[in-house]
């Protein structure tokens, strides 16, 4: 390590008490003795035991039937989540006009990113109103143990089987602590079209499932898997079942279906031998997993609420311009949703 490194310390300590997951960007986290004396491990079990604490306060904003299933498998899937009329008037909306829009490549496949700001949602009220969706809002911060705001966006996720391997197909965990994803699915996603897959119950902590990830710790820094190294933990169909867990369902479901899942969870995206365009309505949710509280979230603040993606990409296209750091969200204009990839 060069020397002059060693002037991020501070930050790699902010790190250890914070969201950061990477163990090879950030030494402290990916120190093999650390993490032998048990730093990765502590890390998880703290996050685990806050976000049980928050989701206890959480609880009384779903009903009891949707809590149950969630706390039992990690997830939460709602059909016919719209009605009938919200969904077509949410389709007219989104499918045949351009919406300025960023797009990644990974191996076969290619993710568009289309944000929404609020001069957006300002003229697609259908838009607006199911990104705002309380009973959705419930959901993704439940399986977050947080609430304040979700980012959302729209999502189009096309495959082009090719030959190389989309990394999204390993089936991992987003992060070391309880985070969310959500889709509300714009079409039918049948078993042969890529979709989503979740392993039941994965989101527990269970002591087999600690000493995993203890083990991952002591290695992945030095790992050939980038996603693994970042602590994006990859795991095989031999380790599920040492951990006495299942192996990936699949989430074929129609359309106008809302799935919601804690990322925490092992999961992926089911390889395609087919070309395939999946378009979806898609929420994030991640914040800082030591803090007890579950308020108190900056992104919610006026002049910054639903506004993170639009703040967020011109500094990282500031950072791949004076620092070097290369965006992978590469801007391709306006476009259609589900239009042909750009990159």
């Amino acid at each position: 390590m060069k020397p002059l490194a060693y002037l991020n310390a501070p930050f790699w300590l902010m790190g250890v008490v914070g969201a950061e997951k990477s163990l090879k960007k950030n030494p402290i986290l990916g120190s093999e003795t650390l993490n032998r004396w048990g730093l990765h491990k502590k890390r998880v079990q703290i996050a685990a035991n806050l976000a049980a604490a928050r989701r206890k306060r959480l609880a009384s904003t779903l009903n009891s039937e949707d809590r149950a299933f969630f706390d039992a498998n990690g997830y939460f899937v709602t059909r016919n989540f719209l009605p009938d009329a919200d969904f077509e008037a949410l389709k007219q909306e989104i499918f045949g006009k351009p919406f300025e829009a960023r797009e990644m490549r990974q191996g076969a496949a290619v993710t568009r990113m289309t944000p929404l700001p609020p001069a957006v949602l300002n003229v697609n009220p259908a838009i607006a109103r199911t990104l705002r969706d309380p009973r959705a809002v419930a959901q993704i911060r439940y399986a977050a143990s947080q609430s304040g705001q979700p980012m959302g966006f729209l999502q189009t996720v096309i495959a082009q089987p090719s030959g190389k391997k989309d990394p999204q197909t390993n089936v991992h965990a987003d992060t070391f602590h309880a985070t969310s994803k959500a889709w509300l699915f714009l079409q039918d996603v049948g078993e042969d079209d890529g979709p989503f897959c979740f392993v039941p119950g994965s989101h527990k902590l269970t002591e087999k499932r600690l000493d995993w990830q203890h083990q991952c710790s002591m290695s992945a820094s030095r790992g050939q898997d980038s996603h693994h190294a970042s602590g994006s933990f990859r795991i095989s169909s031999e380790e599920l079942e040492a951990l006495g867990l299942p192996q990936p369902k699949r989430m074929a479901v129609p359309a106008n279906t809302l799935v919601v899942a804690d990322t925490f969870a092992f999961h992926g995206r089911t390889p395609s031998d087919k070309p395939t365009v999946r378009c979806e309505v898609h929420w994030h949710m991640r914040r800082n997993p030591f803090l007890p509280w579950t308020g108190l979230d900056p992104k919610s603040l006026p002049g910054i609420r639903e506004r993170e993606l639009q703040l967020f990409m011109p500094i990282a296209d500031a950072m791949e311009k004076y620092a070097k750091k290369r965006n992978v969200w590469r801007p391709v204009g306006a476009v259609p949703v589900n239009s042909e990839p750009h990159v």
